[in-house]
């Protein structure tokens, strides 16, 4: 029980935290709710028993006030409705606007630094953290919370009433309600927890395997593996199946559970009240009362069946979602820079997430504003790295890092179904179409986009799909010039470009920068060429720092891939 809560705490501080008078009110006004049902239904009962006796005789007939007990079971149906009017009306809308603002706090925490690199890795699977298990989460308040707050206050009104009757009756009426409608889903919710959890397991499987099959059917089929993830999504929906019939099965359980509670808390109450009458204690209007106001205590108890079959679902989704709501990544403050200064590293060093070495070591750079600079070294010496850490992607292990806001351009082209325009607003979203055709022809993309039936309203496919990748690179630039940052940082910006289409990307880059830094990540000759300061990065340092002109600066270029 303690894990549980553990693993459901940083869910309920945000329930709390978020709105917490609408969430007590919707229990109370559900609580209210099941309270007036049950009173509605016994006073009904006394009522109709009271006026059927007080009927026999003239005498009674005249003397029974019919106006008050009317007015009673008017005024509890206009409570009952307006509560459960409200309840329905307050829960769903605190759960969907805690569920919206955990699904916004969770998206700003992926969309942060450090988080790119983890959704290319597991898209599919961070989709489901935002989609399916925020979803689940709604079930914690409404199908468990809500109803157990609704039974215990149901059991303890019923206990209560019945108490008037008989103290005893009432305390042994009251234990029994609590006993059995805590009890019984608790036991289901046991059961269920593995089945549950399979399930949600087996869909989340089920769809990333699906689309997988639908994506990369060429590549399966290339590589003779469709069958074998026909096979294998056919194995996931098989249990997913055992999964639902588990599930059912339980289900079934607990309506039989609760059937056999109603009947033997009726059966008891029935024999109690018949002692009762016989023995002269009450009379039969209080014995109908007595019986139905038990009958109608046993009703919220169904609809804590459902989210006791979906308890293992809940819980999955808190322990999968509470490490991230409860890690706040707190942005590194960096000093001030001195004035004409763009980068400032001082001493850094840098380790990957679960590495064992470090990346950078003892890495000291400074850039000054306007200062164009190439990175060069082997694969894995750690250009990218320093790229990412200048960038803000990566938080230093020691030293001090600072630098200009800045925009990275990254050797893969991002680009998305959409059209065109959309794809640059990426970069400004408040662009108007002038400014789109500006830095569309000063990358060099302007008379091909002009030439499109559609212009900006052109659509790409998945992946960019409809245009070349030298159009797609342009597009990567001109989406680059968009953003109005001081210092850009490009890892390989002509990589997989033919010479004279790279070249026209460089000088391109270099008349839109104007007063920027740039710091470009290279092996490629033409792309340090265009720098005036060459850093030569070795096993995660930076073993030389060559000026153009300087001994030794040619040479580096020499040493790099041709153009």
């Amino acid at each position: 029980m303690r894990v549980i809560l553990s693993d459901l705490r940083p869910v309920l501080a945000l329930f709390l935290a978020e709105r917490r008078r609408m969430l007590f009110v919707g229990a109370g006004l559900a609580a209210l709710t099941v309270l007036a049902g049950v009173a509605l239904l016994g006073l009904s009962g006394w009522f109709i028993t009271a006026t059927a006796l007080a009927g026999l005789t003239a005498a009674t007939a005249m003397a029974f006030d019919v106006f008050a007990p009317a007015a009673g079971i008017r005024f509890l149906a206009l409570v009952r409705t307006g509560a459960r009017y409200g309840e329905r009306l307050t829960t769903h809308d605190a759960t969907l606007s805690v569920l919206a603002a955990l699904r916004e706090r969770l998206f700003r925490g992926w969309a942060g630094p450090r988080a790119a690199r983890a959704l290319a890795l597991r898209p599919a699977k961070l989709l489901f953290r935002l989609t399916a298990d925020i979803d689940a989460l709604d079930g914690l308040y409404l199908r468990i919370l809500v109803p157990v707050g609704a039974m215990v206050a149901s059991a303890l009104g019923t206990a209560v009433v019945v108490g008037f009757i008989a103290p005893w009756l009432g305390l042994a009426i009251g234990a029994w309600l609590v006993a059995v409608g805590l009890g019984i889903p608790l036991v289901a919710a046991r059961m269920a927890y593995r089945p549950a959890r399979r399930r949600a397991q087996a869909i989340e499987m089920l769809r990333s395997g699906v689309i997988d099959l639908v994506a990369g059917q060429t590549e399966l089929v290339m590589a003779g593996r469709l069958e074998a993830q026909r096979d294998h999504l056919a194995a996931i929906d098989r249990r997913l199946t055992a999964a639902d019939d588990g599930l059912n099965r339980i289900e079934t359980g607990v309506t039989i559970g609760f059937g056999l509670t109603s009947a033997l808390a009726l059966a008891g109450m029935l024999l109690a009240v018949a002692a009762l009458v016989e023995a002269e204690a009450i009379g039969a209007p209080v014995a109908a009362l007595g019986i139905l106001v038990v009958l109608a205590a046993v009703e919220p108890f169904g609809a804590l069946r459902r989210g006791a079959l979906e308890f293992g679902r809940t819980l999955l989704a808190a322990r999968r979602l509470g490490p991230r709501l409860l890690r706040e990544d707190v942005p590194v403050a960096p000093k001030d820079l001195p004035r004409g200064m763009a980068v400032e590293l001082v001493g850094v060093d840098v380790r990957h997430d679960g590495a064992a070495r470090v990346t950078l070591r003892g890495i000291d750079l400074v850039v000054d504003r306007g200062e164009r600079i190439a990175i060069v070294g082997a694969s894995g010496a750690g250009k990218s790295t320093l790229l990412d850490l200048i960038a803000g992607e990566r938080v230093p292990e020691r030293g001090e890092a600072a630098a200009l806001p800045a925009t990275l351009m990254t050797q893969r082209t991002e680009l998305f179904q959409d059209s065109l325009r959309d794809n640059l607003r990426l970069a400004a979203p408040a662009a108007g179409d002038r400014e789109l055709m500006r830095v569309l022809d000063a990358a060099g993309l302007g008379p091909d986009v002009a030439a499109l039936p559609r212009g900006l309203d052109t659509a790409l496919g998945e992946g960019g799909i409809g245009l070349s990748g030298g159009q797609s690179r342009r597009l990567a630039l001109a989406r680059l010039f968009l953003r109005d940052t001081p210092l850009w940082l490009l890892d390989e910006p002509t990589e997989g470009l033919d010479g004279r289409t790279a070249r026209d990307v460089l000088a391109r880059l270099g008349r839109e920068a104007q007063r920027r830094a740039l710091i470009i990540a290279t092996h490629i000759r033409r792309e340090a060429a265009f720098a005036a300061r060459v850093v030569v990065m070795e096993h995660g340092q930076i073993a030389a720092v060559l000026h153009r002109g300087e001994p030794g600066f040619d040479a580096v270029l020499d040493a790099l891939r041709p153009d």
